[in-house]
């Protein structure tokens, strides 16, 4: 093996430790799937300035191309579950709104409020998800706040089963990736 061949060995390992770290961001609400995808178009990039010229890519426009198609998945699932779980706790259509909306606004006013890292965005979005029910379920006429904790807790777990139900996509695109970073020594 040429000094080449180790310096792209040591590249694509170092991304898949990365990647790894990445997926444990995924699970307290941190977008670890798409910054897995950045270094990913990092590791390309840097891989065109140092590899000779002719050399081939690391990854496939296909690879990127399913990479955020299922990262895409993965974030629907998550937000779509915050309000389907309001929906399951007995939540109107303002009251689903509300908890989707909540949950994205608190992940990222989380982020800025509760500068612990990574347990800002989780417990923002977390508040988020039971804050945009309650606020939804109020717009309603005749709706008191004691009619609304259902609702909210059904949001909250809804959120909770939608980063869980992200994981797999987050884990299919590190496998993809990775494989695709060591695909010329295969």
């Amino acid at each position: 093996m040429i000094w080449q061949d180790w310096i792209d060995i040591i590249a694509a390992t170092i991304f898949v430790l990365l990647g790894a770290g990445c997926l444990v961001t995924v699970l307290i609400g941190i977008p670890g799937t798409w910054i897995m995808i950045g270094l990913a178009l990092a590791l390309e990039f840097l891989q065109r300035l140092w590899a000779p010229e002719g050399s081939d890519w690391v990854f496939s426009i296909w690879v990127f191309v399913a990479a955020i198609v299922i990262a895409g998945i993965g974030e629907v699932l998550e937000l779509i579950a915050g309000a389907y779980g309001a929906k399951k706790g007995g939540a109107s259509r303002k009251g689903m709104i509300g908890a989707l909306v909540g949950g994205i606004l608190g992940a990222l006013i989380g982020t800025v409020l509760i500068p612990i890292p990574l347990v800002g965005s989780l417990v923002g979005a977390l508040l988020g998800c039971a804050g945009g029910a309650i606020v939804g379920e109020l717009n309603n006429e005749d709706t008191r706040l004691k009619e609304t904790i259902k609702p909210a807790a059904g949001a909250v777990i809804g959120r909770v089963l939608g980063t869980l139900a992200k994981l797999p996509c987050a884990i299919t695109v590190w496998v993809i990736l990775g494989v695709a970073a060591f695909a010329p020594w295969f």
